[in-house]
C-alpha cells in the first residue's frame, strides 16, 4: 500500500506539471477543502487496507460483494447528501440489493464487515469529492499527498527493521512503480466522472470491476460460492438489471 500511495503521488505531481495546474491549485486550495481531502485520504486509505488485507485472507468474494455494494450506496448518498431522486425501478433496483445484504448478513455475517467497510469508505470519499469546488486532477493530488507522510515513515520502518522495502529484482521494483498508476489514474476518472455527472448515476457504472473481482474468486481462486452467496449476488445481479434498463429506456427517450 505505501508503494501505492507514493507512486500516485510522484505520477500526479508528473500530470499537474506538465498540464501547468499548479497555479490553479495554488489559487483554489483552502483551509475547508484540505480539511476535507484530509477526511477522504482518511477513508481512501482505509478502503485500501481492508481490501488488501481482505484478499490476503482469501476473501476476494466479501470484496467482490463490497464493490457491488459500493454502487447502491453511492445511489442512497445522492438521494440523501445530494437531494437526487430516485424513479421506480431504480428504487426497486436499491431495495432488492438492500435484500440481498441482509440475508447474506444473517447467514454469514462473520465477514459481512468486510463488504460493508469497503462500501462505506468508497462512496462516502466520492460524495465528499462531488462537494469540493476544487479540480479533481488537484483534489486527488492533495489526496494522496495527505497519505504520503505515513506512507514513507511506514516503509522507514520496514527498512529500520531489516526487511526489504523493493522487490528482489528489477522486475519487481517495475510493478511497484506501476502500482501508481493502476491506483492514479482510476481514482482520477473517477473524481472527474463524479464531477460531470449525477452521483446517483455514476453509482451505475462501478459495477464492472467487482464483476471482475467475482469471475477471479470464483473461477480463478476458487473460493467457496454457497447459497447465500447465490441468494445475495442475484438479488445485486437482478437490482443490477433493473438500472441498465432503466439506463436504455431513459437514453430512447433522449433520443440517444
Amino acid at each position: 500500500m505505501a508503494h501505492r500511495v507514493i507512486w500516485s503521488v510522484v505520477l500526479l505531481a508528473i500530470i499537474v506539471s506538465l498540464l501547468r495546474r499548479w497555479d490553479t491549485l495554488r489559487q483554489t486550495i483552502s483551509l475547508r477543502s484540505v480539511g476535507l481531502f484530509a477526511v477522504t485520504a482518511l477513508l481512501i486509505g482505509t478502503n485500501w487496507l481492508v481490501y488488501i488485507w481482505a484478499v490476503l485472507q482469501n476473501h476476494v468474494l466479501e470484496t467482490s460483494l463490497g464493490f457491488f455494494v459500493t454502487p447502491l450506496m453511492t445511489v442512497l448518498l445522492g438521494v440523501v447528501g445530494l437531494g437526487e431522486r430516485l424513479n421506480r425501478l431504480q428504487a426497486i433496483a436499491v431495495g432488492l440489493a438492500a435484500l440481498g445484504v441482509l440475508v447474506f448478513a444473517i447467514g454469514k455475517g462473520g465477514s459481512l464487515w468486510i463488504a460493508m467497510a469497503l462500501a462505506a469508505t468508497f462512496s462516502t470519499a466520492g460524495l465528499i469529492r462531488k462537494i469540493v469546488p476544487l479540480d479533481p486532477l488537484c483534489g486527488l493530488l492533495i489526496e494522496t499527498s495527505l497519505l504520503a507522510p505515513m506512507a514513507i515513515a511506514w516503509l522507514w520502518l520496514t527498512s529500520y527493521h531489516g526487511q526489504p522495502v523493493f522487490g528482489t529484482d528489477a522486475v519487481d521494483n517495475v510493478f511497484l512503480v506501476l502500482t501508481g498508476v493502476v491506483t492514479a489514474v482510476p481514482l482520477l476518472l473517477f473524481s472527474i466522472a463524479v464531477k460531470k455527472m449525477p452521483y446517483s448515476l455514476a453509482g451505475q457504472f462501478q459495477y464492472i470491476g467487482p464483476s471482475l473481482q467475482f469471475l477471479q474468486a470464483v473461477l480463478l481462486f476458487q473460493e467457496p460460492f454457497g447459497l447465500f452467496h447465490v441468494f445475495t449476488f442475484g438479488c445485486i445481479w437482478v437490482g443490477l438489471a433493473f438500472f441498465i434498463f432503466d439506463a436504455l429506456r431513459g437514453r430512447r427517450g433522449l433520443g440517444v
